[in-house]
């Protein structure tokens, strides 16, 4: 496993090389903490998050439990001869804490929220006054008075011009994504290095799939979508998303909000690239 781990992240680096100008320059870092912002003004776009909170919260402090009571000691004895004996048991505590906060995210994403975040994408988008692109897949209502905006409480807003689905159902993730972050995971027994490592890895393949609905609501398929993400240095930009938003999901205790909050701020980016077409 060590060998082929080291070939992969040899391999990585290399790719690296080639699309880091698009990385640093994108901007597309930004758009992450754009959605951060963006919910906290946009109260609408809170409910579909808020409806879930207790299942979700109650998924997450049985993983986390769990995850503390068999795996802490063992991590804490291998952490001691890299991180040494002193920072071991800080290093370990958060290295679990990743740990459940991935199998949290994985497992919320894929049973518990996956509508719930398809809804967040599209009431974004009509907020950003995207309803065409919104009506390929769903039924979407008038703008009341003329105007989408929201700033009053979490019933009101765009989401609430929202139908149910027309065409195809959401998708969700696959048993092989959260097998390869757990893979990647001992990375973070590497200080630094290892941890910027690891959120790379993480990052170039949670862009993407953050506009995965944005793909559907497209018609896409999956060459289509490939050919996308790697066409004229979006590669870049979509690994400089998905950086930025790991980190943001790899907070203890808030990385589900975090999920949500980097939605918004995939569906922000999705609205300008479609006004940048136009």
């Amino acid at each position: 496993m060590a060998s082929a781990l080291k070939t992969a992240l040899l391999d990585e680096l290399a790719h690296l090389r080639t699309i880091a100008h698009d990385l640093l320059f994108s901007g597309t870092y930004i758009y992450p903490i754009k959605g951060i912002l963006y919910t906290l003004h946009h109260k609408s776009l809170w409910q579909p998050l808020l409806s879930r909170s207790a299942k979700t919260l109650t998924l997450g402090l049985g993983i986390t439990t769990t995850m503390f009571f068999f795996t802490y000691l063992p991590q804490a004895a291998l952490l001691t001869f890299t991180a040494g004996p002193f920072l071991a048991p800080f290093s370990a505590a958060l290295l679990v804490l990743s740990e459940s906060s991935t199998i949290t995210t994985f497992l919320a994403r894929s049973f518990l929220l996956a509508d719930a975040m398809a809804e967040t994408f599209d009431a974004t988008l009509l907020e950003r006054g995207e309803d065409a692109l919104v009506a390929r897949e769903r039924a979407v209502t008038a703008v009341p008075g003329g105007s989408s905006s929201d700033k009053g409480g979490a019933g009101t807003g765009a989401g609430g011009r929202l139908g149910g689905r027309l065409k195809h159902p959401i998708e969700k993730l696959s048993p092989q994504v959260l097998v390869r972050s757990l893979l990647y995971l001992p990375l973070n027994f590497v200080p630094v290095v290892g941890t910027i490592a690891y959120v790379y890895l993480q990052g170039k393949r949670v862009g993407p799939v953050a506009h995965g609905r944005y793909f559907q609501l497209k018609g896409w398929g999956r060459k289509e979508r490939e050919a996308w993400v790697e066409g004229q240095g979006r590669r870049g930009a979509y690994t400089a998303f998905g950086m930025t938003a790991f980190a943001l999901e790899m907070i203890p205790f808030a990385s589900i909000v975090m999920a949500f909050t980097n939605t918004v701020g995939a569906a922000l980016w999705a609205a300008d690239m479609e006004k940048a077409t136009r």
